[in-house]
């Protein structure tokens, strides 16, 4: 980890420091920093925008990875700010930092976005509810470090804003559902990120993972879940009733030959 992101980040506590402005949600040697930055931005519409920059052990030799969220802009106005943020991440100088230039970039920018949709709430509304959700399963190997491991899972999918639920037992099940390039994101996190530790103790991260299906929602495989939440099964036949309680039946036969591999 470099000692021009360890500042930077310094640097930025300092700037975004009203309540719940900035956050600290990552720090290791291996994995490098992640911090969330909650920002305002719009000219007469004021909307609040949450970016979640990742910064690799290597920045800033290599720019960080960048996620948008918010309560109010869909999904698709998210996608298109973090492709601008992407884009001018590019273009900056290499070797500097630059998540305070992206900030900055993206508040006076998003501007047009945000006033864009001045007065229409109603048709972000139904923008959001005409955007195709899915749903994905998928088998995770082992987890040792449950509290750490659980905690992370739990992160990831508030960030991303996807719902899901773990399934602890003989295979070990993370269901989600949401935007497909979010469910993306999270299976990238898993496999980048040191989530678990191995037999030896030592951090380890997730390259077992596989997705056992990744399809669109529909009133057949269920959608709505809340939050994320954790269940425990000790048998095949509570493991069939866990899908049938989240009416996803359909789904759970289709992956039950992977599960008997």
């Amino acid at each position: 980890m470099s000692e021009a992101a360890l500042e930077e980040v310094s640097v930025l506590s300092s700037i975004y420091c009203g309540g719940g402005e900035f956050q600290l949600l990552q720090q290791s040697a291996q994995d490098g920093l992640m911090v969330q930055i909650n920002s305002t931005v719009g000219g007469e519409r004021r909307l609040d925008v949450s970016l979640l920059f990742h910064l690799h052990p290597s920045y800033p030799s290599c720019p960080p990875a960048i996620s948008v969220s918010s309560t109010v802009l869909s999904r698709t106005q998210c996608h298109n700010i973090r492709q601008k943020l992407l884009d001018q991440a590019a273009a900056l100088p290499p070797e500097e930092p630059m998540v305070h230039q992206l900030v900055e970039w993206m508040q006076e920018q998003c501007v047009e976005v945000t006033d864009s949709c001045r007065g229409a709430e109603e048709d972000v509304k139904k923008e959001r509810e005409k955007e195709e959700e899915w749903t994905a399963v998928l088998s995770l190997d082992h987890i040792r470090s449950r509290n750490r491991y659980i905690s992370l899972l739990e992160r990831w999918t508030q960030q991303l804003q996807l719902t899901g639920r773990l399934l602890l037992g003989r295979s070990i099940l993370v269901i989600l559902q949401g935007d497909r390039a979010n469910i993306k994101e999270f299976c990238r996190l898993l496999k980048t990120v040191k989530v678990d530790v191995d037999s030896s103790g030592k951090k380890c991260k997730e390259r077992m993972m596989k997705v056992l299906i990744e399809r669109p929602s529909s009133s057949s495989c269920g959608h709505g879940l809340q939050g994320f939440a954790v269940k425990n099964y000790e048998s095949l036949a509570e493991l069939t009733a866990a899908f049938q309680e989240i009416n996803m039946a359909e789904i759970y036969q289709q992956i039950l030959p992977s599960l008997s591999d």
